[in-house]
């Protein structure tokens, strides 16, 4: 069975485009490449999450001897590393939309990740930091292009967008369920040296499995037919080797922000971008009417509720890690030990099970004509984000023991209910980018979702930072912080159902 898309006229409001598209077969009711660029995601997210939930932990063992005075320099690292990483996609998409095409940005891409995911493993501050530095200039070539490509195997009025979304999110997830688990027993039984050192085996692992992305989208790229390629003309070897060079170049500053910027001037630094790239968005759609500027716009406000889901979900690798260090009874019997790193898996899990029947969910309510608009399902996300919250508020208050330790359900609870949240909003963001966006922008828009995405990841650096202060974590601290997450998140929630339907005037027909 194929999908016939070839010279398919789509009307839009005041604009009319043609998008040529070629026949894909389909497998399992989606585009055969669909099932490619999950599996590319997947070892891409191995990698990813095989070092998220190390990377504070060997910051405090490392540098600061393990003392917990280093958490909040900890925290502050990840968040500003995450931001970088999600804000370096404005640049890839930028780069893929007018220079090489998002097929050789993903492939370069994945060339200097895997050389920076071996770089951390060497046992010195600046070399880490250099390594970190090159992993986020590498992800901002591979992360929004993948997803762009996504966006690009269907049919702008094709109803099977979301569904495919959540697909390629489990992909995601899939990576990040069995990287923890794979990376923590390395990392605990692949050598008897100090704990401190095996990170390098969590690092080098991570690195394999980039390559292994790297390898796998390589091959398998011939089934996107050219989507992705370079357009109009072939591609020159000048603007790759310009585009390689700047991308190395592109280290220096990059770890210079790491280093010396902090995580306070950083987010003056992306809000800055933020203004520029809607600035960008507005004036490139102006002259494309005003349905095209009003999408736009709606998405631009979208983006703002990103920020918020995503300042407190990225607690994940930071004060929830130093939480399961610190404040959690891990014992399961008096020999079995719930690792910190297993949490990690707990979100991929739950992604795992709970993606389909989302999914499903939302072609169901598509069919009887019910399922909510996407400020609705962003709504969702916000609210049950929120309630994770509340969960560990009533853990602190209710549940500690004479060791101020409160049991591992609450924390997995609220990755639970964290993982329902994501799957409200991530993945539909991703589609929506690819709804509301002429295709002509789409890798610079999908550059603008993880600007977004980054702006939040650092304020979540921020907070936990606040939460472990000068000497670490403690029962007070995370009490306040998380009960502060709770209300933010709730407010924001119930904000965003008063005025979806606005939101939706704006989108004109686009659910």
């Amino acid at each position: 069975m194929t999908t016939s898309s070839t010279n398919r006229i789509i009307k839009e409001g005041t604009m009319t485009s043609t998008q040529t598209l070629p026949e894909f077969e389909n497998l399992w009711g989606h585009p055969k490449p669909l099932w490619m660029l999950f599996m590319a995601e997947f070892w891409e997210r191995f990698a990813f999450y095989g070092i998220r939930w190390a990377l504070t932990l060997y910051i405090v063992a490392q540098f600061f001897n393990g003392d917990t005075s280093g958490q909040s320099f900890a925290s502050n690292t990840y968040g500003s590393y995450l931001a970088l990483v999600y804000a370096s996609a404005i640049f890839g998409g930028y780069i893929a939309d007018k220079v090489i095409g998002s097929q050789h940005s993903i492939l370069v891409g994945a060339v200097i990740m895997g050389c920076g995911l071996f770089l951390i493993m060497l046992p010195d501050e600046t070399f880490f930091m250099i390594g970190l530095a090159t992993v986020i200039v590498g992800n901002g070539l591979f992360k929004p292009n993948i997803s762009n490509l996504v966006g690009k195997i269907y049919a702008a009025d094709d109803h099977r967008r979301d569904s495919g979304f959540s697909i390629f999110y489990m992909g995601i997830n899939a990576g990040a369920m069995v990287s923890p688990i794979i990376t923590q027993w390395l990392a605990s039984t692949l050598t008897d040296t100090p704990m401190m050192d095996n990170y390098k085996a969590v690092f080098g692992a991570a690195g394999v499995g980039m390559l292994i992305s790297y390898i796998w989208f390589y091959i398998g790229r011939r089934q996107l037919k050219g989507i992705g390629a370079v357009k109009k003309t072939p591609l020159r070897t000048k603007n790759l080797v310009t585009v390689v060079f700047g991308a190395l170049a592109s280290i220096i500053p990059v770890y210079i922000l790491m280093t010396y910027a902090g995580a306070q001037v950083l987010a003056w630094i992306l809000f800055a971008l933020f203004v520029g790239l809607a600035f960008i968005l507005l004036k490139q759609t102006k002259n494309d009417g005003k349905v095209a500027l009003e999408r736009v716009i709606a998405c631009l406000i979208m983006f703002v509720f990103n920020v918020i889901f995503f300042m407190f979900f990225e607690q994940a690798g930071s004060s929830f890690t130093f939480l399961a260090q610190n404040i959690v009874d891990r014992s399961i019997t008096e020999v079995v030990e719930f690792k910190i790193a297993w949490f990690q898996s707990v979100n991929s899990v739950a992604i795992l099970i709970f993606a389909p029947l989302v999914s499903a969910l939302w072609i169901f309510m598509h069919k009887k004509k019910v399922e909510p608009s996407i400020p609705r399902k962003f709504a969702l996300g916000l609210l049950g984000t929120g309630l994770g919250f509340l969960v560990l508020v009533y853990a602190l208050e209710n549940l500690l023991d004479a060791n101020n330790m409160i049991p591992i359900w609450p924390l997995a609870a609220c990755y639970v209910l964290h993982t329902i949240g994501e799957l409200c909003l991530s993945p539909i963001g991703l589609s929506m980018v690819s709804k509301l966006v002429p295709a002509s922008l789409a890798g610079f828009a999908f550059g603008g979702w993880f600007l977004s995405t980054a702006i939040g990841n650092n304020f979540s650096g921020i907070l936990a930072g606040s939460m472990s202060g000068e000497t670490g974590m403690t029962v007070a601290s995370a009490l306040s912080g998380f009960t502060f997450s709770f209300w933010l998140l709730t407010l924001g929630g119930a904000l965003l159902f008063i005025i979806g339907p606005k939101i939706n005037k704006l989108m004109h027909g686009v659910k």
